[in-house]
């Protein structure tokens, strides 16, 4: 039931350097896409102030974020819920911040629309949205194997593939989302901050 990823255990110290640099001090993240649960875990314990609600579409993942959950019993980090990211409303109300792994270039493009049009229902006036993944810039891969898994992305599903940052910007922006900074991480992966105009 509980599963352990390589990934989030090589990625989650790094993500979480920037998380508490950029996230509001107190209030709620929700995690879109939690996968294993292994981020919502290390980052709830490590940021205690802040309140974690993860989600996932898939029984099989909600069922690890679930595991690591009760193992954990932290009392800032909610039991997972079923959440699809292009869902109209994500019953949660309004939230300080939205942070999403390695989710816009294993779904179709229809995901990173819901994505971001759910971010501007759903978060505060200065509410801010990570996303972290491996993303071209300026058309082009950042490095060989981000090409190399780009290509395998699109042969096991034709709508994968690693995104154009420039598109994923141009997305938020028309979501109300200005691209406030973005960070380079191991792996040749980007970690995107946008922020929502402050009222």
């Amino acid at each position: 039931m509980k599963q352990t990823w390589p990934a989030p255990e090589r990625n989650k110290e790094p993500i979480l350097a920037v998380l508490a640099r950029v996230l509001p001090a107190s209030g709620t993240v929700l995690e879109l896409a939690s996968g294993s649960g292994q981020h919502a875990v290390h980052f709830a314990r490590h940021l205690p102030a802040l309140r974690f609600l993860p989600s996932d579409m898939e029984s099989e993942h909600l069922a690890s974020i679930g595991a690591w959950v009760a193992e954990a019993a932290l009392p800032n980090l909610e039991p997972p819920r079923q959440l699809d990211v292009c869902a109209p409303d994500y019953g949660v109300g309004e939230v300080d911040a939205i942070f999403n792994a390695n989710l816009l270039h294993i779904a179709p493009w229809q995901c990173a629309e819901g994505l971001l049009a759910g971010a501007r229902r759903h978060l505060r006036p200065g509410g801010v949205l990570v996303l972290y993944g491996p993303y071209h810039i300026g058309g082009q891969p950042t490095a060989d194997s981000n090409a190399a898994f780009d290509s395998s992305l699109r042969a096991r599903d034709p709508r994968w593939g690693v995104r154009d940052l420039e598109a994923v910007v141009e997305l938020a922006s028309g979501a109300g989302l200005q691209l406030e900074e973005r960070v380079a991480m191991p792996a040749n992966n980007q970690l995107l901050v946008f922020r929502k105009p402050a009222l």
